[in-house]
């Protein structure tokens, strides 16, 4: 074994105990917490969408405590402004108007993740501005440039309140590694556990079991290029991966086909080149996590859901049905394409 394997072995056993432990926190949550792991190693940014209510901003906290770095939240509002987030304005006690940093610049490289909660209630204005943060880790202030490198954004839509919201634009939804329905647990015993345990009444206290610093996120990114560098795939496989995802475009030529609907007339635009290498990214790590150096048809099926759909974009009669229709399209692909 190299010193390189031995390195990623250690990574890998620290990957996880921090997805352990933050089982442990929130429960009846394991796919989500899987996935949020595979994110962070993949390096990518996350939309999360739910309820309210189901845990979303512990889980976040839980993961940033086990990651490091500084964490930042900011609330989407209607009269949210891009300004809010580079920097405000207040009067000091000397009685002068003075500028700080806002949640974006003020804990500057060390920013780890940054979370925007109900993103959907923002301005176009302000998603502009998070796109350029999401796709180049920086944003111009103060007549300088300032860089995230480690930055992971995490964002959650509010899929139940509908009033005073602005819809994510497509440009946006592309630059989420992955966009992940978070809902109720099912079991019974998770459910009884988050009613009647006092242990999950206090979110403060209950992220302290968690240990912090788990995964130094300073290294994230080197470790990450080494992860999609180790594991490996094949011809075949390859082929496999390319066919899932032109299969988004022009659906009829692989034999699929849904009971009313025209794919020719529905489909606007299917996954992205920079989707589709984003799927295999996770792959791989998902590989890495489970003690494989090749990559396996699994492997690209278990974050097939969350890479691909909300990278395909509909006809605006369409998009209103956005999750069904996504959803049977995806789940056709997966059936219909053979895998090696």
């Amino acid at each position: 074994m190299t010193s390189q394997d031995m390195q990623l072995e250690e990574w890998r056993r620290r990957a996880l105990r921090l997805e352990s432990q933050v089982k442990q926190v929130i429960v009846g949550q394991d796919r989500v917490v899987r996935l949020l792991i595979i994110a962070v190693f993949a390096r990518g940014h996350v939309l999360l969408e739910g309820d309210v209510g189901v845990g979303k901003t512990t889980l976040l906290r839980a993961l940033a405590r086990g990651i490091g770095g500084a964490y930042e939240r900011i609330e989407g509002t209607i009269d949210l402004m891009p300004n809010d987030l580079i920097y405000y304005t207040y009067v000091s006690e000397d009685g002068k108007p003075r500028i700080d940093r806002g949640p974006i610049l003020k804990h500057g490289d060390a920013l780890s993740i940054f979370f925007f909660n109900e993103i959907n209630r923002a301005r176009p204005q302000v998603h502009s501005l998070m796109l350029r943060v999401m796709a180049e880790r920086s944003v111009a202030a103060f007549d300088r440039e300032f860089r995230f490198p480690h930055l992971l954004v995490f964002a959650d839509r509010n899929r139940v309140e509908k009033d005073e919201t602005f819809e994510i634009p497509p440009a946006a939804r592309d630059r989420f590694l992955m966009e992940i329905p978070i809902e109720m647990p099912s079991d019974l015993a998770a459910q009884h556990a988050l009613m009647f345990d006092p242990r999950f009444h206090d979110p403060d206290n209950l992220i302290t079991e968690v240990d912090a610093g788990v995964l130094d996120y300073r290294y994230l990114n080197e470790v990450a290029t080494v992860v999609q560098r180790s594991v490996q795939s094949t011809q075949a496989l390859q082929r496999y991966a390319l066919d899932l995802c032109r299969a988004t475009h022009d659906p009829a030529n692989f034999g699929i086909a849904i009971d009313g609907f025209d794919f020719e007339k529905v489909i606007q635009a299917g996954v992205s080149p920079r989707g589709m290498s984003m799927l295999v990214r996770a792959a791989k790590v998902a590989a890495w996590l489970d003690e494989r150096e090749t990559l396996l048809p699994e492997d690209l099926q278990n974050v097939y859901l969350e890479t691909v759909p909300h990278r395909v974009f509909f006809t605006p009669v369409y998009e209103l049905r956005r999750s069904r229709v996504a959803a049977a399209l995806s789940e056709q692909i997966l059936s219909r394409i053979a895998a090696p």
